[in-house]
């Protein structure tokens, strides 16, 4: 079978479905590739590069989707294009089926089988093949140089001769794959990093990379459980809404550059930066709206437009961040489709096994031999549901806290003296009944045990690992009997004694040099 690439029509569209590199791969599992004349130069492939990749450059669109059995593409397909589509025939690209429904009818009536990059479930399985993370993670990226390019002062503060100047303050709205992309851009480039999300669990993540979460104080109740939209983002309650914006609100003046990038599947974005925000922002600052697509989390953003408010603030609304890194957004996604082709081509024989129990290509197939699948059944392994809050615990009263300080100290005395006791009595009724001369072992045997476990279990664990305090413990106790047994009459005695000896000095020795590896790993070379 064949795989066709065309160039994208959509205006702007600077990315390509197969790259060279792609395509190597593409044709280890059997295929033959194609690809329209001048597909790739708006992301820097040249038909040359192709040619050399042993790709066939079809010179028109037309012959491209006549000659190939699969067609690959960044954008949804025009009604043109579709229309040029056959029975039988695969198309895998972005489809958006939920806001095409002309388009899905469509592509049944053509019979042809729409593999949708967008519909792709989020479970573990399918993340080589999550378009939407990928070109999130470049426009989560480019957000920031687009910020930077537009803020007109430094992201880092610097003190100079000239004098000083403070580092840009950045709020990120949503710490998905774009956001945190943009946390981890803005970070680097040295400013001051607030970010938010609907998600208290993330805020590790967020930490980690160097910014400052958000917290909002909040009821749990009040949050979805993404689990139910296979890992997106759900619609929140106003009461959580509102405490939101407040906390917005009161950010608002402080910071330099805001960049939002909430998104819910299937709706418009919802408002997060009111115009009262917008007009309580400082002259110079600068918002990107990431969402700009679905109507923007900005008030006042304009898709497609860099607007200045009258209060000087800038509000970015381009919705074709990852086109604007044509080069590096067409490898990620090639790589994406080549995952998914692996899927679909599990035998490596150059054809298609559209098999619909797969959760992942179940899940992104839209159109299925002259059939709507849109919607897809949820996949058999979810998103794991968020653990519901453990109730605090309750504060004990001083009166609380002695009383059960008492018990605990009488319950610990009832046991201690219990096992002196008992201790005791077999000590009495083994001195009763044993020969002297086994006591006397017993005796030394006993007093081992309790001063060698006393001495090292003092050791401090810092210099000494529990562990290792409590073998060597017990190797001392094995060298001191096998040394008094060493002088036996009876040859078995001592070549066991001598064996004890030399097993359990290479324990200690080696206790040692282990816990002064673990400590040599904490001290600067």
């Amino acid at each position: 079978m064949k795989i066709g690439t065309p160039k994208e029509i959509f205006e702007g569209e600077n990315r390509v479905a197969m790259t060279p590199e792609s395509a190597l791969q593409l044709q280890k599992l059997g295929y033959d590739c194609a690809i329209e004349a001048g597909a790739g130069a708006a992301a820097g492939y040249s038909d040359a590069a192709y040619q050399g990749a042993g790709v066939e450059v079809i010179k028109t669109a037309t012959a491209l989707f006549k000659a190939c059995d699969v067609i690959a593409k960044v954008r949804p397909p025009s009604e043109a294009e579709a229309k040029r589509l056959g029975k039988g025939q695969t198309l895998i690209s972005f489809f958006y089926p939920s806001a095409n429904e002309k388009l899905m009818e469509l592509a049944k009536s053509k019979g042809a089988n729409v593999i949708a990059m967008d519909m792709v479930p989020r479970i573990s399985r399918a993340q080589k093949m999550d378009a939407l993370s990928s070109m999130a993670n470049i426009a989560g990226y480019r957000a920031v140089i687009e910020a930077g390019s537009n803020f007109g002062r430094f992201f880092t503060g610097q003190v100079t001769a000239a004098g000083k100047v403070p580092p840009a303050k950045v709020l990120v709205v949503g710490a998905g794959v774009a956001g945190l992309a943009a946390i981890g851009t803005a970070t680097s480039l040295g400013a001051i990093t607030y970010a938010f999300d609907v998600r208290p669990e993330v805020a590790e993540q967020i930490e980690s990379m160097g910014a400052e979460f958000v917290f909002l104080e909040f009821d749990a109740s009040e949050l979805p459980d993404g689990a139910a939209t296979g890992g997106y983002a759900a619609p929140s309650s106003p009461a959580f809404q509102e405490k939101q914006l407040a906390k917005f609100r009161e950010l608002a003046p402080d910071i330099d550059i805001v960049i939002t990038t909430a998104l819910i599947p299937n709706r418009a974005a919802p408002i997060l930066w009111t115009a009262d925000m917008v007009e309580a922002m400082k002259p110079g600052s600068v918002i990107v709206d990431l969402a700009a697509e679905r109507g923007g989390n900005c008030e006042l953003t304009v898709a497609d437009e860099k607007i200045v408010t009258k209060n000087g603030v800038t509000i970015v609304g381009y919705t074709d961040f990852p086109s604007r890194m044509a080069a590096q957004a067409s490898t990620l996604y090639g790589n994406n489709i080549r995952h998914m082709m692996s899927d679909l081509t599990p035998e490596k024989d150059g054809t298609v096994n559209h098999n619909m129990e797969d959760d992942v290509i179940r899940g992104a197939t839209v159109t299925y031999q002259g059939e709507i699948t849109f919607p897809p059944p949820p996949p058999k392994i979810q998103a794991i549901a968020a653990q519901p809050a453990k109730p605090a615990a309750r504060q004990l009263t001083p009166e609380e806290k002695r009383t059960a300080e008492l018990e605990a100290f009488r319950a610990a005395t009832r046991s201690q003296v219990g096992l002196l006791v008992a201790g005791g009595v077999l000590m009495l009724l083994i001195g009763a009944y044993a020969p002297a001369s086994f006591m006397q072992h017993f005796i030394v045997f006993a007093l081992a045990c309790f001063i060698g476990f006393q001495v090292i279990w003092g050791v401090s664990h810092a210099l000494h690992t529990p562990l290792m305090a409590i073998t060597n413990a017990i190797s001392g106790i094995i060298v001191v009997g096998a040394l008094l047994q060493i002088g036996s009459p009876s040859w078995l005695v001592v070549i066991l004694s001598f064996v004890a000896v030399l097993i359990a000095s290479i324990n200690i020795v080696g206790g040692f040099l282990v816990t002064r590896r673990m400590l040599a790993m904490f001290q600067k070379s």
